[in-house]
């Protein structure tokens, strides 16, 4: 293939790399030295994470949450531009603004449907294991280019406003990653067969609707404890989706596994775990109560939930 998830990951690590550098360099953070440290570490993993042993990878981990406990991870300075040119910018650029934000999701759709089984000679063009990740990856480039070009920025200016938003998401950055990571240590150390003996007991496993009801609610309140659906899924599915829903039922795996998603993605909004989803925003926003996001979604993820729950028992009749 000529674009795979890895080429994605390296894309992005040398993004973090680069930017690390700006950091290091950055007299007016008053820990640029453990910062910089820190997102150059995040970076390394990124960029060379198919590469580095599993223990060498745990110890730059280990480094890094020293790193953030220590109080050793701060903000700097960016540079931005003042109002009065942002407004000029905007004034100048009007509606077209929207173009780079608006070309994502398009060229993302067009490629996931349109490119999925596209050859040059014997090779597929994108990676056909990850065509939604390496279409969005494809689709944010594209866009961040015309996006360049627009507002006739230098090619360095990508890099340093990447850093800024990394900086201000700050430690939360790395959570998708080490939750993931969580779920399958999780499961491989049997978490997900307590969890089915577990369902086995408190609900009748020969009822369809409450295996559904259970597998759904618990990727909701799973997610809600780790902070992150990816690291509820692995759990989840080995416990309930697998043995019960598939083996059991007969439950199509492919509707099983994005309706799941979907429900622990309702875990996401009622929880401050997933803190680069709720409080992170909560933080940009300057927002006096933190917990002020979640407390919005949480009747629009109980509705969400109760729907997934309601269409993967329909659709599994």
């Amino acid at each position: 293939m000529f674009l795979s998830i890895e080429a994605v990951y390296i894309f992005l690590g040398i993004i973090t790399l680069l930017g690390s550098l700006y950091t290091f360099r950055d007299q007016k953070n008053p820990r640029r030295v453990t910062s910089g440290l820190f997102y150059f570490l995040y970076g390394i993993s990124l960029l060379l994470g198919s590469v580095i042993p599993p223990f060498v990878m745990g110890l730059l981990v280990i480094v890094m949450v020293i790193i953030v406990g220590a109080g050793g991870l701060k903000v700097g300075s960016y540079g931005e531009a003042s109002g009065e040119e942002r407004q000029q910018n905007r004034k100048r650029l009007g509606n077209w603004l929207f173009l780079p934000a608006l070309l994502i999701p398009v060229i993302t759709i067009l490629g996931t449907t349109g490119m999925k089984d596209v050859k040059i000679g014997e090779l597929f063009i994108l990676d056909q294991k990850n065509i939604t990740l390496v279409s969005l990856a494809l689709a944010t480039l594209i866009s961040l280019i015309v996006g360049v070009v627009m507002t006739k920025s230098r090619p360095m200016t990508p890099i340093k406003e990447s850093r800024r938003l990394l900086e201000a998401i700050g430690w939360a950055a790395v959570l998708p990653q080490m939750l993931a990571t969580l779920g399958t240590i999780f499961t491989s150390a049997g978490v997900g067969k307590v969890v089915s003996d577990l369902v086995s007991t408190i609900i009748p496993t020969h009822s369809l609707f409450w295996v559904v009801f259970a597998y759904c609610v618990g990727m909701a309140l799973f997610t809600m404890i780790m902070g992150n659906a990816f690291a509820a899924f692995p759990v989840m599915t080995a416990g309930i989706a697998v043995p019960l829903l598939i083996g059991q039922f007969g439950v199509d795996a492919n509707h099983l596994a994005a309706i799941g998603m979907f429900a622990g993605y309702c875990g996401t909004l009622m929880t401050p775990m997933a803190a680069n989803f709720n409080i992170v925003p909560a933080a940009l926003l300057d927002l006096k109560d933190k917990n002020h996001v979640i407390r919005v979604q949480v009747p629009t993820a109980l509705i969400l939930l109760c729907f997934n729950i309601a269409l993967l028992y329909f659709i599994s009749l």
